[in-house]
């Protein structure tokens, strides 16, 4: 394990002091869990850009997508317990 040292204004140290003892740990604790939750929120943000890029390309290169209506009336079945037919991709209209 490396060490790292940071430089913390005098009142964001004293706020996560106190925010460290209210969630029962170490300042120390607390700062390594807050950028940690930080790196993998940036990192699911980039997954998530990736992956609708990806999608978007799909959808130039065939011109096919699902409308919005179809797709949510799938989901809200889904959601519901049921086991509503898949919607099938269609030309987007020009």
């Amino acid at each position: 394990m490396s060490t790292t040292t940071i430089r913390l204004p005098d009142d964001l140290k004293a706020r996560v002091a106190v925010a460290a003892k209210r969630a029962g740990t170490t300042a120390h604790s607390f700062i390594l869990e807050a950028i940690t939750e930080k790196a993998d929120a940036t990192e699911r943000r980039a997954d998530f850009h990736d992956v609708a890029e990806k999608r978007y390309a799909g959808i130039v290169a065939t011109g096919e997508t699902i409308p919005w209506s179809e797709m949510r009336t799938y989901l809200e079945k889904r959601l519901a317990g049921k086991k509503p037919r898949r919607p099938v991709a269609k030309k987007l209209a020009r």
